[in-house]
């Protein structure tokens, strides 16, 4: 099994955020809750998709993720423009 972490994007402004350890979302991939286990990632699924995150966040599901030196790295392209920013962001 790879990591996951939970992504989805913030009602408010847009922007993609992670699930944190404490049930938040944080716009920053480091602090994300990262799942080590089949358990774990269905405790953070079953957390990201709680009726209550509806006020938050739309569109939450999981991704495959690394970790480097640099910290958590989602695997597929896609994911880390949502992450990271666009290209063309300095």
């Amino acid at each position: 099994m790879s990591n996951k972490v939970i992504t989805a994007n913030r009602l408010d402004d847009g922007e993609a955020v992670f699930l944190a350890p404490d049930g938040g979302w944080v716009a920053d991939i480091d602090a994300a809750w990262m799942s080590r286990s089949e358990a774990e990632a269905a405790v953070m699924e079953s957390v990201g998709a709680a009726p209550d995150q509806t006020l938050v966040v739309v569109g939450p599901y999981a991704i495959d993720v690394t970790e480097d030196a640099g910290g958590v790295v989602p695997v597929r392209r896609r994911e880390r423009l949502r992450a990271y920013g666009p290209s063309t962001h300095p």
